[in-house]
């Protein structure tokens, strides 16, 4: 069977991509697959920011509309990018074995985040990283900003168009060690403290509902400890309701024979943000909807860890 895969165009977008037609030729040799590149909404609009062109759908929207019509058979994603739901026709693999979930700092000049000046300016598309950034340190200055990694990263050394210079970005761990720039990471932020976008790190592998050959073959390849923290992740986006509107994150792991679940979410200003943490034998809906009443117990944002740090430190 001859399979085109979808993706982005970015270096990212096809160095993710590559891995996995990569694994899928070894596991499949009887097979062929094809890379075809498709440029999304998200692609082409890239000096507004997120939240104000749209959904998160605006990074898959073409892709999607090529897999519904049949010419492309698969399409690889960052799943972080991904809508709460699929298209009505299409679904999703199970998850595969993630990348490193953290975020990272970058930095211009400054060896780590502790030799950054007071009122340093990093730089950062997320209203999730911009909170965390700013309870960790009050005084820094957030700078929006758009584009593929190096991109970034050349923003970074070479300052915006208009003049305005930055000390360094926040970008995700798997991104930079996806393209082989792991060494340019200043500093690596705990995801316990510093709670990463919901499934960050994770491939979402999207094929139509009904290919139940390739769906077979895509599963087979799955990891199941990463299957169940990715659902986890997803199962509070979707139950929380949340876009890139609001900060969000989500950081699960498997404690012993737990599951923890950290989560954070706050209003579209991100001035009022809750961060809870829930622990579960089950996991699944249980923990997901343990977390969202957690949230809405906290309306008045109070920080609970106690519920897992004794399970976590024990793995230290």
């Amino acid at each position: 069977m001859h399979y085109i895969v979808g993706t982005r165009g970015s270096k990212l977008a096809l160095a993710q991509t590559g891995q996995v037609v990569k694994r899928l030729k070894e596991a499949y040799p009887e097979d062929s697959f094809e890379i075809k590149v498709i440029k999304t909404t998200g692609d082409k609009i890239t000096n507004r920011p997120l939240d104000k062109i749209g959904t998160k759908g605006i990074f898959v929207d073409a892709i999607e509309e090529q897999l519904m019509s049949g010419e492309i058979h698969l399409a690889v994603h960052s799943m972080k990018d991904m809508p709460n739901t699929p298209m009505e026709g299409l679904m999703f693999s199970k998850g595969w074995k993630r990348e490193d979930p953290r975020d990272v700092l970058l930095l211009r000049s400054a060896k780590s985040l502790e030799e950054l000046p007071i009122g340093t300016t990093i730089a950062t598309g997320s209203k999730r990283r911009a909170y965390l950034m700013k309870q960790m340190r009050p005084d820094v200055k957030i700078a929006p900003i758009r584009g593929n990694i190096d991109t970034r990263i050349r923003k970074m050394k070479e300052g915006f168009s208009d003049g305005i210079a930055i000390d360094g970005i926040i970008i995700a761990a798997a991104g930079l060690k996806r393209i082989g720039r792991e060494d340019e990471i200043a500093h690596y932020f705990d995801p316990k403290e510093f709670i990463p976008a919901p499934a960050q790190g994770s491939l979402a592998l999207e094929l139509k509902a009904d290919n139940k050959e390739l769906l077979e073959k895509l599963d087979a390849l799955s990891d199941e400890d990463a299957d169940e923290i990715m659902t986890l992740e997803r199962g509070f986006l979707k139950a929380i309701g949340g876009s890139c509107k609001e900060p969000i994150g989500a950081f699960a792991a498997k404690a012993g024979e737990e599951y923890v679940l950290r989560a954070l979410y706050g209003d579209s200003e991100g001035k009022s943000v809750a961060t809870v943490c829930v622990s579960s034998k089950l996991g699944g809906t249980e923990l997901v909807e343990k977390a969202v009443k957690k949230i809405a117990e906290a309306h008045g944002m109070i920080k609970d860890e106690r519920s897992c740090a004794r399970k976590e430190n024990s793995e230290e």
